[in-house]
């Protein structure tokens, strides 16, 4: 059995103030999603993802893809990193940053994922990155503008 060290304590970013994220905060975030995408356990697809979700208490919550042989039970990187935090107490939300190994694009949340992050509100930043830490930057309500709701 294959043995992974993990940390089990929160990370936290420095970053006063507003909403709006410094650019180090930011890199520090991909960063933390790019290590989270390290630890994906993805042997039928080969797509590692990873997550790094930031509280307003500027907690990190990191998280990764998890497949499964049956594939709708099978977990995304940003589920786990918002189950995590929710289990912790958690409910709203900075931002989240996304990373994958795909270069020729910025990687972008699944509709099932998009419609998990909206329950936590439309008003939190996601970054959409690429290995080399370029990203690009959308609020969750620009990702899904008409979301399911009761």
């Amino acid at each position: 059995m294959d043995q992974v060290k993990f940390n089990v304590e929160a990370m936290h970013i420095k970053d006063h103030g507003s909403r709006q994220l410094s650019q180090e905060t930011v890199q520090k975030l991909i960063s933390q999603s790019q290590e989270a995408k390290e630890q994906a356990y993805c042997p039928y697809s080969k797509f590692r993802v990873g997550a790094a979700l930031l509280t307003p208490e500027n907690q990190v919550f990191t998280g990764c893809n998890v497949e499964n042989a049956c594939y709708n039970l099978g977990l995304c990187a940003e589920r786990n990193a918002i189950s995590k935090a929710v289990s912790e107490g958690y409910r709203h939300f900075k931002a989240i940053a996304i990373a994958s190994d795909v270069d020729d694009q910025f990687i972008s949340p699944c509709g099932g994922c998009r419609q998990f992050m909206r329950e936590f509100g439309p008003n939190w930043d996601v970054y959409l990155s690429k290995p080399d830490g370029s990203y690009r930057k959308m609020t969750v309500d620009e990702l899904l503008p008409a979301p399911f709701s009761l």
